[in-house]
């Protein structure tokens, strides 16, 4: 196998070109085994084999510095940098990361995790590079799906000032996670479909060449200059009136093609965007056809291409897609915002159901809470279904275009809490903290999937702008919980007791009953607290609890910083100093890849670890 003698960084470079296709097609296989095993992100990473070995074999490396926008496509590259024998521990605790990681290898020049950041990376590296006097090559690879996030315009707009090199890669798939959508969109698939100017231009091209002593220069300088050819072809070139020199489009598939632009990219004196278009999922079948699916999947079978792991009941997700869509029957002001995640966060169905009331805007978290403000003041109600992890890019909008104005908005926050193999840039423990330092800005947290959907039903009902953040995976259904309509910023107790209380914030209420539980065997009478609220405090409830309980125990999995036990603590030191409060959540520090179960064992929120503290305390 030609895979073999890849065993370290710069290997490829002493692989003949003519086993360049046959080495492309033994890590497709490499590939496609091993997400088979592990899970992981394989439609995207498939569709990026050939561009990453043409980029490779043009580039040295640690010298060189490849940055991947998001980051999840960069298998190959850590194949060829001499990580394939880590592959067995992909996403695994202390195993290999499923994005890159500069503390990995010296060949991974920027931590990624989110959209649309690759070329405002890049271009620092190109200026600190230039102050510096060194002379290596930095290069940006970011997909049209990225290109939807207007940070990606406001690095573009800068790269234009360039006066050094600068190669910037679109890897043009038509996809993010789903499919495509916006005026950016439209536009690549014009370029993508002018026939008539690329068989126009490799036509002229090929006649130029063959003219004797002046053909090349000829064709080079067609190349060079802003007025060439296609811009009387295709209307606008978009990224040549910005001030970058346009090269493509090329065949994301053929290796030769791409390194022989991009060598041509190498020479030029400025800012260059490649367009490669490539084919998500690329070389297995079911990946082509739903590179949805594939997009992150969990251990498969390479024959049928369906998922191992069986179902086992509705998940917080399912939830929130059933209620919203029969919140949508009954209400027609409500309206849907996703970030080009529409399945992800549970929208198809509403989708499906009423199209108009629909809008995806791309990978744009900023645009779509703003875009959501001017709904509400518009009259709707619009309900914004995110990842907890990606909402971060858009607090200023949350605090100051929606929190501000009191605006009628609802966020949605999925995956909130740990969220296992994805690791540090996708946990969502820091939602209960940003959201709750907002004003006006009302936080819930139910504790099963029955109470996600009285919530949304809830804050349907409210007047201002409200956030309910739930886990990823299965909801659990608490039969104490009841039927009892919420009431606002109360809390829910469970079982009444006496000096010592837990209080379990959302998802963390299944481990709270199970320390009651223990507690209760071993004979004390601790009182079990729903918390529901995070914000507003339910003050009511902690002056009542200072009566007769000396421990209060609070639970979340967010940071402890700013979160709900960092909050209960000031209230009880002000007001009841001689209550003590201990609090299990995640520490000052990001939690790294691995499984749910060991990640909440690692940071204090497992029963043995509450146990223990409690303990301790006593």
């Amino acid at each position: 196998m030609i895979l073999e003698k890849i065993n370290k960084p710069n290997d490829i470079h002493r692989i003949p070109l003519e086993d360049f296709p046959r080495l492309a097609g033994e890590i497709r296989n490499f590939l496609i085994q091993s997400v088979s095993e592990t899970g992981g992100h394989l439609a995207s990473n498939l569709g990026v084999v050939e561009l990453t070995m043409a980029l490779h074999n043009v580039l040295s490396f640690p010298e060189d510095k490849l940055i991947w926008d998001v980051g999840h496509q960069s298998y190959t590259h850590k194949i060829l940098t001499g990580r394939k024998n880590e592959f067995k521990s992909l996403r695994k605790e202390g195993g290999l990361s499923g994005f890159p990681k500069r503390q990995e290898s010296c060949c991974d020049a920027f931590d990624t995790g989110h959209s649309s950041n690759s070329v405002s990376a890049g271009l620092g590296y190109v200026r600190a590079r230039d102050i510096l006097g060194e002379r290596h090559h930095v290069v940006s690879v970011i997909g049209d799906g990225a290109l939807t996030g207007g940070m990606a315009y406001e690095a573009l707009n800068n790269a234009a000032e360039l006066k050094t090199n600068f190669i910037i890669v679109l890897n043009d798939n038509n996809m993010s996670i789903s499919r495509n959508v916006g005026g950016m969109s439209a536009y690549l698939s014009a370029i993508r479909t002018a026939e008539a100017y690329t068989g126009m231009k490799l036509s002229v091209t090929k006649t130029l060449e063959k003219v004797p002593r002046v053909g090349t220069a000829i064709v080079d300088t067609v190349r060079r200059t802003k007025s060439s050819i296609k811009q009387l072809i295709i209307p606008g070139m978009l990224f040549e009136n910005m001030g970058l020199t346009y090269l493509g489009p090329v065949d994301g598939h053929n290796m030769r093609q791409m390194m022989k632009l991009f060598n041509e990219a190498k020479r030029v004196e400025g800012a260059v965007l490649v367009h490669v278009l490539t084919k998500k999922g690329q070389g297995y079948a079911p990946a082509l056809k739903y590179p949805e699916r594939f997009h992150g999947t969990g251990p498969f079978n390479i024959q049928t291409g369906k998922e191992r792991a069986v179902k086992t009941g509705s998940t917080y997700t399912d939830v929130f897609s059933g209620t919203l869509t029969e919140l949508g029957k009954k209400n027609s002001r409500i309206t849907a915002i996703t970030a080009a995640m529409p399945e992800g966060t549970g929208l198809e169905s509403f989708r499906k159901s009423f199209p108009t009331r629909f809008f995806d805007v791309g990978i744009a978290e900023e645009h779509a809470v703003t875009f959501a403000a001017g709904l509400a003041l518009g009259g709707m109600l619009p309900v914004v279904a995110v990842y907890s992890s990606f909402l971060q890019r858009a607090m200023d909008q949350i605090l100051e275009d929606v929190c501000m104005q009191k605006l009628h908005v609802i966020f949605a926050l999925d995956r909130a809490g740990l969220v296992g193999a994805d690791g540090e840039t996708h946990h969502g423990c820091f939602d209960l903290s940003y959201l709750s330092m907002m004003p006006n800005m009302t936080v819930m947290a139910p504790g099963d999937g029955e109470e996600l959907r009285r919530m949304l039903e809830f804050a349907v009902d409210l007047e201002g702008p409200a956030a309910i953040r739930y886990p990823r995976g299965t909801a659990p259904s608490i039969p104490e919980l009841g039927e009892e309509p919420l009431e606002y910023g109360k809390s829910q107790i469970l079982s009444r007791g006496e000096g010592l209380a837990l209080l379990g914030v959302g998802s963390m209420l299944q481990v709270c009953r199970e320390v009651w539980q223990e507690e209760k065997n071993g004979g004390k009478n601790p009182t079990l607290v729903n918390v529901r609220f995070v914000k507003p405090l339910d003050t009511g409830l902690l002056d009542a609890l200072a009566k007769d309980h000396s421990l209060l125990v609070t639970v979340e999995e967010n940071v402890y910083s700013g979160g709900f036990g960092e909050h209960v603590s000031a209230y009880m030191e002000e007001h009841h100093p001689g209550v003590r409060v201990i609090s299990a959540a995640v520490g000052d520090h990001f939690v790294p890849h691995g499984t749910v179960e060991n990640q909440r064992a690692r940071n204090g929120l497992s029963c043995e670890s509450i146990l223990r503290m409690i303990e301790e305390c006593e």
